[in-house]
């Protein structure tokens, strides 16, 4: 495992503020995937929040 790593939100691959893009960046899977299973977490609660508190929180890749 790379402790060197770090999370960016996507600048190559985002549809919004890149958020999910760049948690599948770092967690090495599908940005698609992440993207499903974030649609799912705010339809049933505060998902919607949560995703523009990520977008705050999380500094923009740009070594991209």
């Amino acid at each position: 495992m790379d402790l060197g790593r770090k999370l960016y939100r996507s600048t190559t691959n985002r549809m919004i503020c890149g958020v999910c893009g760049g948690i599948g960046e770092y967690l090495n899977v599908d940005p698609t995937l992440v993207r499903l299973v974030w649609a799912i977490f705010a339809c049933s609660g505060p998902g919607l929040l949560a995703y523009f508190i990520a977008a705050i929180i999380i500094p923009t890749d740009v070594m991209s």
